[in-house]
């Protein structure tokens, strides 16, 4: 779950940083915000799959700060290779070990106080409700009531059309 709010975020921080780039006046606003936000989001989504992978590689808990440090150095070297040859791929792998480990030290320290906050709950208003269960086993039963309606009718109209 942490790597999509990872990538999310990473996206509104490219988006941010593309806002006030020097670039922005060659590139086009537009432009340059989207070709951050990309680049932002693909160097998080590498750097979260990987250290998904070396967390079950390593069979850890997910709370383990050395699988950070590991998945940001392979992604960081893979990702600085691509970019810079090899001492591009030895800056990039220090630099990544170094971010990734202190935003997932963060966000650790982070979780038990956003989790008693009343701020990042849904509103009353929200089109999104979390059902409990007896909610839940009465919108499966409208479902089906509307799935065997509809189904039932178009059976009937290709009767219909069949007489």
């Amino acid at each position: 779950m942490s790597g999509v709010f990872g990538l999310g975020l990473a996206g509104i921080a490219g988006g941010g940083y593309g806002l006030v780039s020097k670039h922005r006046k060659v590139h086009g606003l537009a432009n340059i915000s989207a070709t951050y936000a990309a680049n932002f989001a693909i160097v998080m989504g590498c750097y979260c799959g990987t250290r998904e992978f070396v967390r079950v590689t390593r069979k850890s808990e997910p709370d383990d700060l050395l699988n950070s440090a590991i998945g940001g150095f392979a992604s960081g070297a893979i990702l600085g290779r691509l970019q810079g040859g090899q001492p591009g791929a030895i800056k990039y792998s220090v630099l990544l070990a170094i971010a990734g480990t202190a935003m997932d030290f963060t966000i650790l320290k982070l979780r038990p106080i956003l989790k008693n906050s009343d701020s990042l709950k849904l509103p009353e208003w929200s089109p999104i409700q979390i059902l409990d269960e007896e909610q839940l086993a009465a919108k499966k039963a409208r479902e089906q009531q509307l799935y065997s309606q509809t189904t039932l009718g178009k059976l009937n109209k290709e009767d219909s059309r069949g007489n």
